[in-house]
C-alpha cells in the first residue's frame, strides 16, 4: 500500500507562496503584515517558509490585512 502525500501539505504551500506574493507587491515587510493582521512576525515568517499549519482564523486576518479576499491567497496563479 503507497502512501499519498497529505493534500494540506500543496495547500500550505500554495497559501505560503501567495501570502509572500502578495505582501511584497503591496510593499509591506513582514513585520507589517504581522502588525497589520494583530500576529507576531516570527509566526508571519514561518507561514511563508510553510511550517505552520495556518488556522482559518489567522488566514482571514493575514487576508483583511492584506486588504484581499481569502481565496486570492488560495489562487493557484500558475493554472
Amino acid at each position: 500500500m503507497s502512501i499519498s502525500k497529505p493534500v494540506s501539505s500543496d495547500a500550505r504551500r500554495l497559501f505560503a507562496k501567495r501570502l509572500r506574493q502578495i505582501r511584497q507587491v503591496k510593499g509591506l515587510s513582514q513585520e507589517a503584515l504581522a502588525d497589520l493582521a494583530g500576529l507576531h512576525r516570527t509566526y508571519v515568517g514561518s507561514v511563508e517558509r510553510s511550517e505552520r499549519n495556518v488556522s482559518i482564523d489567522n488566514m482571514e486576518r493575514l487576508a483583511k490585512a492584506l486588504e484581499v479576499d481569502i481565496a486570492e491567497l488560495l489562487r493557484d496563479e500558475s493554472e
